[in-house]
């Protein structure tokens, strides 16, 4: 039986007492909004990202205070603003464990979570040698932070190497006002400052400074790894990169007044069928800043408005398909939201008073000229919602007339918790189900060919009734919301063709299971 709002969180209310007595966290009154400005870009779709607007604003000076603010919420999905001020470092990371927490030693762990803003506060915050890795989660801010000299060799190491990783089914990610940095590349036991795969979509780093490493960052994994994309990158510094800046393997990135300077060996790495948007970008002292590279599985671009300074070009070669001189576009790619590009002319100008952490959090106006952000709209004052509103929940599990198309069908998802299978979630029996590895994650049906679809129906096992809290129904083929809500049940939608669904727990109250996944046409 789910407890009252009241009593979790006067619940969560006395864990968090408890870890600010140990030292290195503050609680702080409730706020309305959680970052400055609002979300831009990719990250504004697919229901928005809002992180821990209308939660909890708690202060912590510590990485273990991080960890045990995300552990001390009523649930996974609650809604935090965690403040941090100081240095974040090995000696200060430890794990926390709780119900609404998966963290771990020597790295920010933010994963099986959603609604959660990090932002930098006071005299700044600086994760030194600490990486923030991001797994299974949705809905996360991460603005006016530092993050720096992460390793995945030598000592200390962190996150694989990664300043920001994300992994593993994230949605809706902004990354906002960041300098990411390291000292030399992999040799040097660096590896990426912004890396993206394993099914990341709608995410958005803007304002941001990455400089000083051997790859900038890429977007899936592997030739085969293209259910990422859906990026922006806009008004950022890339300085002294050499290659992946970044690199997008299928999906589409969105690449606007962005400075490059220094890119050494190679920019905007667009393959294995991606297709980039690259406008009004300012190219300076940098080789083959766009193109396919490495690979003869080609990526596609349409370039519009970019400044070429002193930009020198690659001969075309089997594995080399270099777009410039001439940065013919090979593609054309439509953007779903509204933006207001500055001219490529004034765009070192625009970065230069605007990017990076602890410059005021200014942006640009579309005018070439940096001023403070637009306050966000309120957010959500209930601690449970997921990044929108949801609408009203389910129906009770009353299956619509017609044939259950998931018989037959196949099925995958997030990590899944042991002894449980896909298949359960289609096998017709109910004493059989799938859980994910822990208190959020997905579940999909998927068919050979395109299948008409206009209901669902989430079936819970014995004994985990009411354990469902928010949840997003995906159409997986175009990244788009069909329904969200509260709870399991019959979801109804508009008629929808599509060969793959995917139900999203984005929060719940202890272990969720899903005995079968329905769909029908009806």
């Amino acid at each position: 039986m789910r407890q009252p709002v009241t009593r979790r969180l006067q619940a969560a209310l006395a864990t968090l007492a408890l870890a600010a007595a140990a030292g290195g966290i503050v609680l702080t009154a409730p706020e309305a909004s959680a970052a400055a400005g609002s979300a831009t870009g990719y990250a504004t779709q697919n229901g928005g990202t809002t992180g821990g607007a209308g939660g909890q604003t708690v202060r912590a000076t510590t990485g273990t205070a991080i960890h045990a603010a995300l552990c001390g919420r009523a649930a996974a999905g609650t809604p935090i603003v965690i403040e941090v001020e100081g240095t974040i470092n090995h000696g200060n990371t430890s794990k926390v464990s709780g119900s609404s927490c998966n963290t771990a030693d020597g790295v920010i762990e933010l994963k099986q979570i959603s609604n959660v803003t990090i932002v930098g506060v006071g005299g700044g915050a600086v994760f030194d040698q600490i990486g923030i890795h991001i797994r299974e989660s949705s809905n996360i801010i991460i603005q006016n932070v530092t993050v720096k000299n992460v390793k995945k060799s030598g000592s200390p190491t962190s996150n694989g190497g990664d300043a920001i990783g994300m992994e593993s089914g994230v949605r809706n990610v902004w990354v906002d006002h960041t300098t990411l940095e390291a000292s030399g590349g992999e040799s040097e036991g660096y590896d990426g400052l912004f890396d993206m795969k394993a099914d990341t979509r709608y995410v958005t780093l803007s304002y941001s400074i990455l400089r000083n490493s051997g790859r900038g960052g890429l977007v899936g994994s592997s030739e085969s790894d293209v259910s990422n994309g859906f990026v922006t990158y806009h008004h950022n510094l890339y300085e002294n990169i050499d290659s992946r800046a970044p690199l997008l393997r299928g999906g589409v990135g969105h690449m606007f007044n962005n400075h490059y300077v220094r890119l050494n060996s190679s920019g905007i790495n667009s393959r294995a069928g991606a297709r980039a948007k690259v406008e009004n970008n300012y190219f300076e002292d940098s080789k083959d800043v766009l193109g396919t590279f490495y690979t003869d599985a080609a990526g596609y671009w349409q370039a519009d408005g970019n400044t070429l300074d002193n930009v020198t070009w690659s001969s075309p070669g089997e594995d080399n398909n270099p777009a410039g001189p001439d940065m013919k576009s090979t593609t054309t790619v439509s953007i779903p939201y509204a933006y207001s590009p500055d001219a490529a002319g004034c765009v070192p100008d625009v970065v230069s008073r605007t990017a990076g952490a602890g410059k005021g959090l200014k942006v640009s106006d579309g005018n070439c000229t940096a001023q403070p952000p637009t306050e966000p709209t309120p957010g959500p004052t209930d601690p449970t919602p997921g990044p929108t509103d949801p609408t009203p929940g389910p129906t009770d599990p009353t299956p619509p007339g017609g044939t259950n198309l998931s018989i037959g069908a196949g099925s995958d998802g997030s990590s899944k918790a042991s002894g449980t299978s896909f298949g359960h979630l289609r096998d017709g029996d109910l004493t059989t189900y799938w859980a994910p590895a822990g208190s959020t994650g997905h579940a999909s049906i998927k068919w050979d060919s395109a299948t008409a679809v206009s209901s669902v129906v989430i079936r819970e096992a014995a004994g985990s009734a009411g354990s469902i809290g928010a949840w997003r129904l995906l159409d997986a083929d175009a990244g788009t919301v069909l329904a969200s809500g509260d709870g399991a049940g019959t979801i109804s939608f508009p008629r929808t063709t599509l060969r793959k669904i995917t139900f999203e727990i984005v929060s719940s109250t202890g272990t969720p299971r899903i005995a079968e996944y329905e769909t029908y046409a009806d």
